[in-house]
């Protein structure tokens, strides 16, 4: 069997925590930060699971994490 290529713009987005569950960062919290509150600022440094629904497409796209 061939080996199976890792789908690199997620590698970059989605890491593999202990668990097994994949985490990823939240969008909109790296530019055009002046009009954003620092409550919302701090809530965009929070890392989150990825929805149960994604994780049959994410074991695809990251076959090695």
């Amino acid at each position: 069997m061939p080996k199976i290529k890792t789908n690199r713009a997620a590698a970059k987005r989605i890491k593999r925590t202990g668990s097994g569950a994949f985490r990823r960062f939240k969008a909109y919290g790296k530019h055009i930060l002046t009009k954003k509150s620092s409550k919302r600022k701090r809530a965009y440094r929070q890392g989150l699971n990825c929805h149960k629904t994604n994780e049959k497409a994410l074991k695809v796209m990251l076959p090695y994490a």
